[in-house]
């Protein structure tokens, strides 16, 4: 599934859709303080889609992306890519990043 290493891992994620104006950002966030261990940020891309890095255990940050492809309530995801990075371990806490 990804070429990080066993124990952490770092994701790059764009997420199309409806994802802006819907609370993703926020409960993405809100998402990744409930999972804990994580650090990064997620942001909205002039295109419409929502961008996020993180990093942090293998396990939280699947959970993470897995939270990601459904999206908050009142979001429409219709395209999630993923892509594995080395792990870097420069990221604060996961927030809104700009």
């Amino acid at each position: 599934m990804s070429t990080a290493s066993r124990g952490r891992a770092r994701a790059r994620v764009v997420v199309t859709g409806r994802v802006q104006g819907v609370m993703f950002r926020q409960a993405t966030v809100d998402e990744a303080q409930r999972i804990g261990g994580l650090s990064g940020w997620i942001r909205n891309r002039a295109d419409g889609s929502v961008e996020l890095l993180a990093e942090g255990e293998r396990a939280a940050v699947e959970a993470l992306v897995a939270f990601c492809r459904r999206g908050p309530r009142l979001a429409r995801v219709d395209d999630l890519q993923v892509a594995w990075e080395p792990t870097q371990g420069n990221l604060a806490p996961f927030d809104i990043g700009f």
